[in-house]
């Protein structure tokens, strides 16, 4: 089979759907607006539910028997395609519909390649974290896949379920070259063309990987935003700026697009505080050194000409400077 019969063989539809929930008490104020917007949902989940039905289906067809597996012997791919997220909302859906209907649509896992009695995953994997959560057996095809084919069934499956964000899938795509895997190969997981490979690529080349962790996955940050970042952290003295905003309890505290747009906005021009400077002299009037300070950084700069050794004399005594510091401020705050 040539590689691309390989792939087209790979079936990659939806993911289960969660079962139809009874709809809450309407406002009568709002009837009309309410029976639409229950129609649509009926709508989507009848949906849902026929595309379930259909990858059961074609499944079955293909000659594919269902096996049921602990979820302890399944392995993650090798390859990571996600970021780590705030919170998955649908999670917890997914869980209970499992709970209540069963699993409907198996998942698709591989033998391990170098454990015997071992698999890998392919794709379902939120259902079976949740089968896992509800201490089930899980329903699944094993298929001998190779490397190629397993990527791939990841990457279809994922764009298929829930649109991977833009830096993930840059960042799955530099880390299957990495690997080792055809462009070719790496084009059909994310079912892109040539100029978009070479986009996601460069720009997951560009961006330190550690910080696009930390940001996440920032959905709404498409390709344009991150390519503006990727230019932006190249320019000297961007390091600097982009470790004070991590550390910063806003960082913290604020979900993925929002970390996304803090890191973008203070190392972007116009948006950047610009530094204060304020010169200090000496009791006889030669100034020697300048107090600059930019947002939450305050930096002395001694000029070692006018005062050689001085700036070497204030470090060795900062510990004795801070202590006087300390001791006057709580006597002001006593005062007061």
């Amino acid at each position: 089979m040539s590689r691309k019969d390989a792939i087209n063989s790979l079936f990659l539809k939806k993911a289960d759907a969660p079962a139809p929930h009874g709809s809450p008490a309407k406002d009568p104020e709002r009837v009309r607006t309410g029976a639409i917007g229950a129609m649509g949902t009926s709508l989507q989940e009848l949906t849902q539910g026929a595309r379930a039905a259909a990858k059961l289906q074609e499944q079955l067809s293909a000659g594919d028997h269902v096996v049921e597996l602990s979820p302890n012997l399944i392995d993650p791919s090798p390859i990571a395609d996600r970021l780590p997220a705030d919170g998955d909302p649908g999670f917890d859906q997914l869980k209970a519909s499992i709970e209540t209907h069963g699993q409907q649509v198996p998942i698709l896992v591989r033998p391990h390649p170098t454990s015997e009695g071992r698999y890998q995953i392919a794709y379902g994997r939120r259902r079976l974290r949740a089968i896992a959560e509800l201490d089930r057996n899980i329903k699944a095809i094993v298929r001998k896949l190779s490397d190629e084919e397993l990527v791939v069934a990841q990457g279809r499956e994922n764009l298929d379920r829930a649109d991977l964000s833009f830096i993930e899938k840059a960042l799955f795509a530099k880390h299957l070259e990495d690997a080792g895997y055809d462009r070719t190969v790496i084009m059909a997981a994310l079912s892109s063309d040539k100029a978009d490979l070479s986009r996601y690529i460069a720009v997951a080349r560009r961006v330190p990987e550690p910080l696009a962790r930390k940001i996440g996955p920032a959905a709404k940050a498409g390709r344009a935003r991150w390519v503006k970042l990727a230019e932006e952290l190249e320019k000297p003295g961007q390091s600097r700026r982009v470790d004070d905003v991590v550390e910063s309890v806003g960082f913290r505290e604020a979900d993925s697009d929002g970390r996304f747009l803090l890191i973008l906005k203070a190392i972007s021009p116009g948006t950047r505080r610009v530094a204060k400077s304020q010169p200090w002299s000496t009791p006889h009037g030669r100034q020697a050194a300048k107090i600059i300070r930019q947002g939450t950084q305050t930096a002395i700069t001694f000029d070692e000409r006018r005062v050689p050794e001085f700036a070497s004399f204030v470090a060795a005594r900062l510990d004795r400077l801070y202590d006087e510091f300390s001791r006057a401020k709580e006597e002001d705050d006593t005062d007061s």
